[in-house]
């Protein structure tokens, strides 16, 4: 993976993923190509979309501008294909809206415990990956409880969960479930989805001591907890100052502080009643 200013952690398969990327929900397609394209000329080398972002098509327009391999592609399906099969036809139909032959990562966009048929989903993955179609396996928004159970029936644990991380909601439990079982944290939501997280008077003086705005100083705490961030923006001047997190490093006592703010905003997505 090169050409790309953000390290690499090796998921549980081998496969080298960029430590940060860059997330599309929401943006339509046309803005999804424009700010894709920027995003990559900034040195991004990581891009999450989804089937259910409708944006695939331009988030595909823009990855011609590179070479596939440079680039590491994630997308999401919803819950009308859970099933072997329905996979399979996921996989076909967001590679044919990327216009790639392949993706990177696939994940599962949200359990929906109340359907049941995650664990079919996750042996159709299984199947994707054996056959050389995705580089890399996930979910998105699973629990302990349900990586536990995609483990116990089929042996196989995720590479990837994303989880919607930040001060606000550290997710403890989920990160030492993923440790323990060598599952890559992925962070959407990395900035607080404008809960006020950045005007915290604990994040503004940390930003302050290292010359950095208050969004790098929340990339970094996630980037030191060995998750992997995925903000949005359309902006270039934020795109190009949340790319530049590999600079610093925060204290243990920093990082205490900023933890500390856990369970101070609205309560986060809970998946076992939300999902698609």
């Amino acid at each position: 993976m090169e050409n790309t200013l953000a390290p690499t952690v090796t998921l549980s398969n081998g496969t080298a993923m960029p430590r940060l990327g860059l997330g599309t929900s929401p943006m339509n397609d046309a803005d999804a190509e424009r700010t894709v394209v920027q995003a990559l000329e900034l040195g991004y080398r990581l891009i999450d979309t989804a089937e259910n972002y409708r944006n695939e098509v331009g988030v595909g327009r823009a990855l011609r501008a590179v070479a596939r391999e440079e680039v590491f592609v994630t997308s999401k399906f919803n819950k009308r294909w859970h099933s072997v099969e329905g996979a399979r036809a996921a996989f076909e139909a967001s590679a044919e809206r990327l216009g790639v032959d392949y993706l990177d990562l696939l994940l599962i966009h949200w359990p929906n415990p109340d359907q049941d048929q995650y664990v079919d989903a996750w042996r159709g993955l299984i199947a994707l990956r054996e056959a050389g179609l995705v580089r890399a396996i996930g979910t998105s928004n699973f629990k302990p409880a349900h990586l536990q159970r995609l483990i116990d029936e089929t042996g196989v644990a995720p590479e990837v969960n994303q989880i919607q991380l930040s001060p606000l909601w550290t997710k403890q439990e989920n990160r030492e479930f993923h440790a323990q079982h060598n599952i890559v944290t992925e962070a959407w939501s990395p900035l607080g989805n404008g809960r006020g997280l950045l005007e915290h008077p604990t994040i503004t003086e940390i930003a302050k001591a290292h010359d950095k705005t208050p969004a790098q100083v929340v990339l970094r705490w996630e980037i030191q907890l060995n998750a992997v961030p995925i903000p949005k923006s359309a902006n270039p001047t934020r795109l190009a100052q949340n790319l530049a997190v590999f600079d610093f490093t925060l204290t243990d006592d920093e990082m205490t502080s900023l933890s500390s703010l856990d369970g101070t905003g609205p309560a986060p997505a809970d998946s076992d009643r939300s999902g698609h």
